[in-house]
Formats: structure tokens, sequence, C-alpha cells
């Protein structure tokens, strides 16, 4: 079945817009990532002083405020030099963003994909399916516990958002080291987890 040209020319934004965020994650523009980034964290940190309709409504009236000033300053700058450029966000009021129903059905199958998969795999850890994986699934929400304890919502996400900025640089630049690590402690923990299944009745895998 041939694709259609809504469904090819998502696919190609899609693929652009994955480009964009790889570029921003490594900082291949520091300037461009650095306005992201810093923006990022000033809508976070200003969710932490301020409820998320007053951000809401700040950023809006901030937007506002500057497309008013602008539409208004073209207008009398076309008025004064007598010339008829027209609105300037024409460009902008042109472009299409409303979505096709091959789309919106796109993201709902791959939506109902996401969440049937994630109940499938809740159900396999709480009705204990596999009983080293409950286990560890167990011990996860022991340590979320303690982290819970220490941080709120907002400040984990701050937290995952400058590791996200910080992360894949320094793994790209320490690869070679972080993997070695990385595969050390891998075989101490599959090692722990054998032993565990040789010492507890019924905790080996069935084979596949």
């Amino acid at each position: 079945m041939q694709a259609s040209p809504d469904s090819t020319k998502m696919e190609c934004l899609w693929s652009s817009w994955k480009g964009k965020a790889i570029d921003l994650l490594y900082w291949r523009d520091l300037k461009q990532t650095g306005i992201v980034f810093g923006s990022v964290l000033l809508l976070l940190f200003s969710l932490t002083q301020f409820s998320v309709v007053s951000v809401i409504a700040y950023l809006a009236l901030a937007a506002l405020s500057a497309t008013i000033s602008f539409r208004i300053y073209k207008s009398v700058l076309q008025a004064v030099q007598k010339t008829d450029e027209g609105h300037p966000f024409k460009a902008y009021l042109d472009v299409e963003i409303s979505l096709s129903q091959e789309q919106i059905q796109k993201y709902a199958d791959n939506a109902q994909a996401y969440v049937n998969s994630t109940l499938k795999e809740l159900r396999r850890l709480f009705l204990v399916q596999d009983l080293v994986d409950s286990l560890k699934f167990a011990v996860l929400m022991w340590l979320l516990t303690y982290v819970g304890a220490l941080f709120n919502g907002l400040t984990l996400l701050i937290m995952v958002v400058v590791s996200m900025f910080t992360m894949p640089v320094v793994y790209e630049k320490y690869q070679a080291q972080i993997d070695q690590y990385l595969g050390l402690v891998r075989t101490h923990v599959n090692s722990v987890v054998a032993k565990i299944q040789a010492k507890i009745p019924g905790a080996k895998r069935k084979a596949e």
C-alpha cells in the first residue's frame, strides 16, 4: 500500500525533529542549545515558585505583548513609509498546522500499543510471572520511596532535564571508560542474579 503524501511528509518532519533533538542534546550548536536549555530550566524553576496556571498566563502575556507590539510597530512603519507589506505574520498564519485523520489514527494506534504493552508488563510483574523480575521491581519501588522523600516531582524533572543536556556529551567524550565500568557492573549484577536464582526455589527462568 502506497503511503499518502501527508504520511510521507509527517515521517520527514519526524526525522527532521529527531535530528534537531539529537543536535540539541549533543550541543552541536552552542547558542541554540544554550537558549533551549536555559529556557526550559527557567520555566521549571518558575514552576517551583508559581503555580502552573500563573506561569502559563505570564508566558502567554509575554508572547502577546511581543507580537502585539511588533504588529503595531510594523503598521506604524508602513504608514510612515507609505508601503503595503501586509500582515507581518502572514507567512506563519498561512502555515498548515492541522492533523489529518490518518495522522491522528496513527498516533492513537501507537498510544494504544504502548498502553497495552505497559499494562501487560505491570501484570507480569505484580502477579510474579518471573520471581527475579518481580524482586527487581520491588527493590526499584523501595528505592523510589527514598527518592520521593528527598525530592519532589518537579525537582526530579529538573534533574532529568539537566542530565539530558549533560550526560550525552559526557558519554560521547568518555565512552570507552564508561562502557568499561558499565560492563563490570553488568557482570557483577548478572552474577548476583544468578546466585539468587540458584538459591530461591522457582526463581529459575523457564527455557525460551
